[in-house]
């Protein structure tokens, strides 16, 4: 039977369907029965907007009783009363998981941007329980999908525009339209994870390679018109043999290698990664769309039907919208007379190529090239200097190492692909190529680090430890699933979902779940890691921190977890940081049973140390170790808890300073003594109900709700952290709830004490040092002013940690050429300032008095030698100066003697 035959899309797009035309949901039987008779009690506008939405009974009522809580306590209710309607029915549906509309549809009905209602919604939350983690993590989902698709609608339109030869042509137009919407398609089945920036863009550059080569060459720019015309050049004897012989691979020679790079090249994308991704997902697409056998575009309608249906099944936003310019996915326009910015530099920087600004497809595309540029050549295989380091150990790892990596590899790769996508297990072999590389390096630099220290090359004991290699291999996996923007942090971005959500969901704690990996081992890594990675960026170190704070403050805690196996006995006290380094944190004895002991005095590691030794001296038992790894732990506890109550203090407390330290007395003396309460719990939780406790008895107005209305704004926070609190055995409730009945009943006692006339002893604040990993922060306000900045000071804009792959090796090339110019004048610059002692005298005869001492040699000072001590054979240039200044002072003086011997002797 002979295939069908195909028309251009084009020549369809007076049928295009419009966007949500179609009430057929896929999972559902049929809509849902309304009636109106039942919501007589109800406002007439309300009913008509809950029938328009095709809502059942039960969410109109629901909606109803929510919208009645929260008008009286909101602000700007009659203004905004059509679209809190149209909030609450979303809150509703999302939480009772009875949702018949889109959330495109929800916008149209109440004529709001996507952004503004996602804020909306959020200010529905007027008692902390209006709305659910389930409603919170929908609306995250649904925000991060809509600025990647933002993203990457405003990358497809500034691509076009290099591509194609702007007509006013409708057709034209058609074809662009057909192919955004093949794109939004190909991203829907292909991928689970359509927040995905990196692998969306590499199918969009797939789908304009498919368009692009199939368009009429009178359509294309110059440079994409040579790249099709050699394409379609005719086919020489030898090829046409060669084609003959590969028609069973239709898709892999349909692909246009060279227009492929030509794109990559165009928009900085690695073109290795994009082939990848064509000849896996996007072939499939194109398999399962019929499209691989014929060179028309596709129809029009079929594209419009298929993501009709995926659009209405997925409920959320409808891409075409962005193609339309549909106001309610525009970016909300700001008056920027009311943005609180830095004022602008007066003068330029120093001259050099302009830099783009970072729009987050080419942020992310510079930070996959510097990855990749940084690694070592040696591919997946450790470089002659590990290896001989593996050779050094007793017992070599080096099978053992190979072993692990290919177990570790393949389940890396399938829960790689169970997360992102059925196509997408190659993917995940690319990531884990990237990471065993980078652990190579990272590993070769530590050993390097530690053999300086110890002078020792035999590091058998470390090496054959598989925690540590887990934990590093982890580690960079991290590092590398952050530089694709595959794990993040933003909107408080760990991973809280359970079931097949969770799964779905690669941001930190994912990678420990592949690996089976103990938090605590993974944290005990993170440290040194960075400091033995100087090239990671600003953004990954600061991802890594935010993952070591995520694991003291929760996943530590958890009952699974190493730590609270080994924490049932006493936590020690705040005590002061000693240095630690790789092999003292990973092989440090932590046994169980180890009891770690809080310091009975602030002795120095010196007199410690020698305590200890002559205490052995004596014949007495050595008294058990103490693990380094679980002491550095409980120190930066200490840290991070009193800095994140610092913050919270200073944004509620500011009239009451001196108590800052009265709640960090009792929340210190909770995690010490009363640890159980961290147990399945957050930091955090303890942290707020330390602060209420202590205002209550101190008689300090200060409410739960505004506690936690303070706590959401502070930075990587949750709505989890105060809404889904363990109160007992599988039962969750509120924080309140939490306080009133475990907390408070557990510490009621020592809570009471404060309010006596003898409270208990203040406990000591922990010195907080500059973090070793820490970068300037961003503008600071100054005190007592609206608008006004100050800025660290910043490397240049054209310094090595500014530029971006490509402006670096212009500005060393025009380095090259302007230091041969400049050499010269530097020079003799040089030679003025060092023979030059005009500002050296001055400085002598104003403060009269000698030269200080300077902390270099200067040879010329004395007129003596360096090596033997002897007398220079020329005097100075500065004591010549001096001896001419005080012959020329002489002959003055004597000059006026004479003078004045004369006018005596005339004088009668």
């Amino acid at each position: 039977m002979p295939p069908k035959k195909r028309n251009s899309g084009t020549a369809q797009s007076n049928k295009e369907l419009k966007p949500s035309s179609d009430r057929s949901f896929p999972d559902k039987k049929g809509s849902p029965e309304f009636s109106q008779n039942k919501h007589t009690d109800k406002d007439v506008e309300f009913v008509t907007l809950s029938k328009s939405l095709h809502v059942t009974d039960s969410v109109c009522e629901r909606a109803w009783t929510l919208w009645k809580t929260v008008q009286d306590l909101m602000e700007d209710v009659a203004a905004n009363q059509k679209k809190l309607w149209g909030a609450c029915l979303f809150v509703t549906a999302t939480d009772m998981d009875a949702a018949c509309f889109t959330l495109t549809e929800v916008l149209k009905e109440v004529d709001i941007n996507v952004k503004q209602f996602l804020s909306l919604v959020r200010r529905l939350d007027v008692n902390l329980d209006t709305i659910s983690t389930k409603v919170n993590s929908a609306l995250t989902r649904v925000e991060k999908k809509y600025d990647v698709m933002l993203a990457l609608y405003q990358r497809f339109e500034k691509t076009c525009k290099k591509i194609f030869v702007s007509t006013p042509d409708e057709k034209e137009r058609a074809t662009l339209r057909t192919c955004w919407t093949m794109f939004l398609l190909a991203k829907g089945q292909a991928l689970q994870m359509e927040d995905d920036l990196v692998i969306s863009f590499q199918l969009l550059l797939c789908t304009l390679e498919l368009f692009i080569k199939r368009s009429s060459p009178e359509l294309l720019l110059p440079l994409y018109k040579s790249v099709v015309s050699k394409a379609q050049s005719p086919l020489t004897r030898t090829s046409r043999r060669n084609q003959s012989k590969t028609k069973s691979r239709v898709v892999e020679s349909e692909v246009n290698v060279e227009l492929l790079e030509t794109l990559c090249k165009d928009n900085e994308c690695n073109s290795e990664e994009v082939k990848n991704v064509y000849q896996t997902s996007f072939s499939a697409f194109l398999d399962q769309m019929d499209l691989s056998r014929f060179p028309d575009f596709p129809l029009v309608t079929d594209v419009n039907q298929q993501y009709q249906e995926h659009y209405l099944k997925s409920r959320d936003i409808d891409g075409r919208l962005f193609f339309d310019g549909d106001e309610t996915v525009l970016v909300p326009k700001v008056d920027i007379l009311q943005v609180e910015r830095t004022p602008k530099k007066t003068s330029p920087d120093d001259d050099g190529p302009i830099i783009p600004p970072q729009t987050p497809i080419r942020a992310a595309m510079n930070s996959i090239k510097m990855l990749r540029g940084d690694l070592p050549s040696s591919g997946d295989q450790p470089s002659s200097k590990l290896a001989t380091y593996f050779k050094n150990c007793t017992v070599d790892p080096t099978q053992g190492i190979q072993k692990r990596l290919e177990m570790l590899g393949q389940v890396f790769s399938q829960m790689f692909g169970e997360a992102v996508g059925p196509h997408c297990i190659a993917y995940g072999r690319e990531r884990f190529n990237l990471g065993v590389r980078l652990y190579y390096k990272v590993m070769e630099a530590m050993l390097e680090s530690e053999e300086k220290r110890l002078s020792v090359q035999n590091f058998s004991k470390l090496l054959n430890d598989s925690t540590f290699h887990t934990s590093l291999l982890a580690c960079a996996l991290e590092v590398v699933m952050a530089t694709y923007e595959e794990s993040s942090f933003k909107n408080g971005g760990c991973s809280h979902g359970e079931g097949e959500q969770a799964v779905r969901d690669l941001c930190f704690p994912w990678i420990l779940n592949v690996f089976d990996l103990s938090a605590f081992d993974f944290y005990k890594v993170i440290e040194s890691f960075i400091k033995a990675e100087p090239t990671l960026s600003k953004e990954i170190i600061k991802h890594l921190e935010t993952c070591e704070n995520f694991i003291m403050e929760k996943i530590a805690w958890r009952t699974v977890s190493f730590t609270n196996v080994s924490l049932n006995r006493r936590i020690p006290h705040v005590c002061r940081l000693l240095k630690t380094s790789l092999t003292q944190i990973y092989l440090s004895p932590i046994r169980p049973g180890l009891r770690v002991l809080p310091p009975e005095s602030p002795a120095t590691p010196s007199s410690q140390a020698s305590s200890q030794a002559n205490s052995q001296a004596v014949g007495q038992a050595p008294r058990q170790s103490k693990s380094n790894s679980l002491s550095l732990f409980y120190k930066k506890l200490y840290r991070l808890a009193y800095t994140r109550l610092k913050t919270l203090c200073s944004c509620l407390l500011s009239n009451h300073p001196d108590l800052e330290h009265v709640i960090w007395t009792l929340f210190q003396h909770t995690l010490q003594y009363e640890y159980d309460l961290m147990r399945d719990r957050h930091l955090d939780q303890l942290m707020m109900s330390a602060m209420y406790a202590i205002c209550k008895v101190k008689s300090v107005d200060l409410r739960f709700k505004s506690i936690v209305s303070a706590y959401k704004n502070m930075p990587n926070t949750s709505q989890e952290t105060f809404k889904h609190v363990l109160i007992t055995e599988g039962q969750y409730d509120s924080i309140i709830v939490f306080y009133n009945q475990v907390f408070m009943q557990k510490l009621k006692t020592n809570i009471l004490q404060y309010a006596s006339t003898r409270p208990p002893t203040l406990s000591p604040i922990p010195q907080i040092p500059c973090s070793p990993y820490k970068f300037p922060n961003s503008p600071l306000r100054v005190p007592g002013s609206n608008n006004v900045y100050i800025s660290p000071l910043k490397n240049p804009r054209m310094s090595p940690g500014m530029m971006t792959p490509r402006s670096r090796s212009v500005v060393n090339a025009q380095n090259m050429f302007q230091n041969c110019l400049l050499f010269a004048n530097r020079f003799q610059k040089i030679n003025q300032m060092v023979n030059s002692s005009d500002r050296a005298h001055k400085r002598t005869l104003d403060g009269g008095s000698a030269l200080k001492t300077l902390k270099r040699l200067r040879f010329d000072m004395d007129g003596q030698d360096e090596a033997d001590g002897s007398k220079s054979g020329g005097e100075s240039a500065l004591i010549q100066k001096l001896a001419e200044m005080s012959s020329t002072r002489n002959r003055m003086q004597e000059q006026k003697m004479k003078e004045d011997a004369e006018s005596r002797k005339k004088s009668p």
